[in-house]
Parts: structure tokens; sequence; C-alpha cells
């Protein structure tokens, strides 16, 4: 999967507006997804086969522990302070989206989840600061170039001071409000 980096040149004195206005005027094609990541529009194709198993049987096991008081969205988009990002799931309390538009500020998320595809740097760098300036809770990293579950907890300051992580096949706690050990053995 290839993404395409978009640049919008700002007129003086724009202060980032016309980047944003650009932004969401864009029209993608079917099935892509545009996200403003640190100043750059990026534009996504559809992802592989690989990587939407990955998030579904992730997304199962939560389903499977935390039904009744969670829900999982694959591609919801979030107001973070350094863009906005749509990560590969996010986790909220039961209903906390049902409300929301297209584009939400992260309120209510417990945990958004992200899987690597071919530019692996801005989901380990640009991604984490900006869940974490958000104060997203919980960061769950699926790096399969480095064939590893990282989770990354406790926002502070613009970064995340916990990291734990398995290599791919080992189990993952998951600490409340999920309180569930997460199977890596066969997500691929």
């Amino acid at each position: 999967m290839t993404a395409l980096t978009h640049h919008v040149a700002e007129p003086s004195g724009g202060a980032g507006k016309s980047l944003l206005e650009a932004f969401l005027g864009l029209q993608t094609p079917e099935g892509f997804r545009a996200e403003l990541i640190a100043g750059e529009i990026i534009v996504t194709p559809p992802p592989d086969g690989e990587h939407e198993t990955v998030i579904g049987r992730i997304s199962w096991q939560i389903g499977g522990h935390c039904a009744k008081t969670m829900d999982f969205a694959g591609g919801k988009g979030l107001i973070v302070p350094t863009g906005r990002f749509i990560p590969d799931g996010t986790v909220t309390t039961r209903g906390a989206m049902a409300s929301r538009g297209s584009w939400s500020r992260p309120e209510s998320v417990l945990m958004v989840l992200e899987v690597t595809s071919n530019r692996p740097e801005k989901d380990r760098e640009v991604k984490r600061t900006g869940y974490a300036a958000a104060e997203i809770p919980l960061y769950l990293l699926v790096d399969r170039e480095l064939n590893r579950i990282t989770l990354y907890s406790d926002p502070q300051r613009g970064d995340y001071r916990g990291i734990s992580w398995v290599k791919v096949g080992e189990p993952l706690e998951l600490p409340d409000p999920f309180g569930f050990t997460l199977d890596t053995g066969d997500l691929f």
C-alpha cells in the first residue's frame, strides 16, 4: 500500500486555516482515506487483506470481553492537537460516538489501534505523540515490519510514559478498563 503526501501552499497570514480548509474539502477516491498529520495531507489507498485481518481479530477479542461496556469503530476521524487522524480502530465507552459527526474530539476514547502499512514511522512517531497529546489513555500499535505489538499508556506532556511490547505470538495484558489478555497468536 502506498500513501501519497499532498502539500498545500499556504498564503501569507493563513496561519494554518487554508491547509485545514483544503483538507476538509478534499475529494478522495472511494475506499481511500485522507488524514492531516503534522501539517501534511496524507492520502492512503485501501489497506491490504492482512492489515484488515489483524484489525478484525483484535476487534473480535475486544468485543468478546467488553461488548457490554465498549464500542469498536474502524475509520473514525479524530481531531487531535497535531492534526486529524483516522485510527485503524477506535475503542470508546459504549454509545460515545453514536451522535458524533465524521470528525470529533477524542472524549470517551479508551484506546486507539494502528496496524503499520507502508509508512510505519508515521504510526511509530507522529501518530503516537498526537494520540498522547490528545490524552488518549492507550495506543495499541501492531508493527508488522518489526513483528511486535506495543501498548503505549500513561499520556503525559505529548508522549506516552508507559510502554510494553511483545513479539507477535506472545500474550499482551490489556489494563483496565479492558482487563484481559490479548491473544496475539493468530493475528497474521
